[in-house]
């Protein structure tokens, strides 16, 4: 596994499991409920009393700071599960409570970031579903938190649009259609990627998240 050429600042935190004991297949968005800079957030993981890492962390000037190597597991979203799986970016907030608000130049290098770590890591679509059967996850989905806060909550659909945009598809559920075969009805997301060499095909979302439409 390779890391992102976007890193401008490097502080690798004792806060890991390495290696990771699985493929990467998902990405996992945090805030860093605070306006740091990508070397405040370093040290802060820097130390092994946090009991807490990131693989990335995005500040508000748009610079990336890495943490954790993408082959290591970080300890971001309180699931071993999920962390194991995905590559976890924290972002700064610009504006401090309310919608916890990024500027425009952290979301920007945030679609960057994960259309970067997608086309690396061999993963063909961004998919947020609103909930874990997407591979596009939120720390609220693992615990009783608030992260990644209302801002970044609201910009996941469009997230996942721009980075499919990149890697040459759409990872949102197609509207209004359904599966026939699905006895619930699932709706059918395009997946595979031509632009990769994959086959582009509709797959029913009910039968992705364990519910069967055979």
């Amino acid at each position: 596994m390779s890391n992102s050429a976007l890193v401008n600042y490097t502080c690798i935190s004792p806060n890991s499991n390495n290696p990771r004991n699985a493929s990467i297949k998902k990405i996992t968005i945090h805030h860093m409920a605070g306006n740091l800079s990508v070397e405040t957030c370093g040290k802060i993981f820097a130390s092994s009393a946090r009991q807490a890492s990131s693989n990335y962390g995005i500040g508000s000037d748009g610079r990336v700071g890495m943490y954790v190597e993408e082959k290591n597991r970080s300890w971001c979203s309180s699931s071993p599960s999920n962390d194991h799986q995905a590559v976890t970016i924290e972002v700064a907030n610009d504006e401090t409570g309310g919608d916890w608000h990024v500027s425009d130049k952290a979301l920007a290098k945030l679609i960057d970031l994960c259309a970067d770590i997608c086309q690396r890591n061999g993963i063909d679509r961004l998919n947020y579903t609103g909930d874990t059967a997407g591979n596009l996850t939120m720390h609220c989905w693992f615990s009783a938190t608030s992260c990644p806060g209302p801002y970044l909550k609201s910009k996941f659909p469009y997230i996942a649009e721009e980075v499919n945009k990149r890697l040459g598809g759409s990872g949102q559920a197609e509207a209004g259609v359904s599966c026939e075969n699905c006895p619930r009805r699932g709706l059918l997301q395009r997946r595979g990627n031509p632009v990769l060499g994959k086959e582009s095909k509709l797959v029913c979302v009910s039968s992705q998240r364990g519910s069967g439409c055979d």
